[in-house]
């Protein structure tokens, strides 16, 4: 399992874009993990998957509502990565108001959360393999701080909590 001082996986996520600029194209564009993080600190958390009850109720909320607080603390970007695939993280970046605040980016592959051994298995509830519920400071391509959410809990993988840390 990932933990501080290790680097993000060498991965690809991919990025629904709804308007063409700065060399991406409309619709799913790739980003690469090590490129896209190094030289940044970035605000990252996960969750089981989009449209769900506390991914949308207060995960996704709670960054897009403390984003300039976090842009104060040091952070250049806010990342969202889940196991569903570009266009499901598209609409639910337009559902969810992010704009420029968070970006949605799909591991539809879960070969990003395999990587950091941080998999939730809800096969028996009709999800198949997902993302367990996790936050980290992520500073130029490293694990500055991890907070790993229990079963079923929403208690530290917060904006909140994200924010003290990068504030530290």
């Amino acid at each position: 399992m990932i933990k501080v001082g290790d680097s993000l996986p060498a991965t690809t996520l991919m990025e629904f874009v709804e308007v063409a600029g700065e060399g991406c194209s409309i619709g799913p564009n790739a980003v690469d993990v090590a490129k896209s993080s190094a030289g940044k600190t970035i605000a990252l958390f996960a969750l089981p998957g989009a449209f769900t009850p506390t991914c949308s109720a207060k995960h996704v909320p709670g960054f897009v509502e403390k984003f300039d607080e976090l842009k104060g603390a040091g952070v250049d970007e806010i990342w969202c990565i889940s196991v569903n695939d570009a266009f499901v993280m598209g609409a639910w970046a337009r559902d969810q108001k992010t704009g420029d605040k968070v970006r949605m980016l799909a591991d539809g592959d879960a070969t990003f959360t395999k990587a950091t051994g941080l998999t939730l298995d809800l096969t028996g509830k009709g999800l198949g393999l997902r993302s367990n519920r996790y936050s980290m400071l992520v500073k130029d391509g490293k694990v500055a701080s991890l907070n790993i959410e229990g079963p079923g809990k929403f208690e530290v993988s917060d904006a909140a909590t994200l924010l003290q840390q990068a504030k530290a």
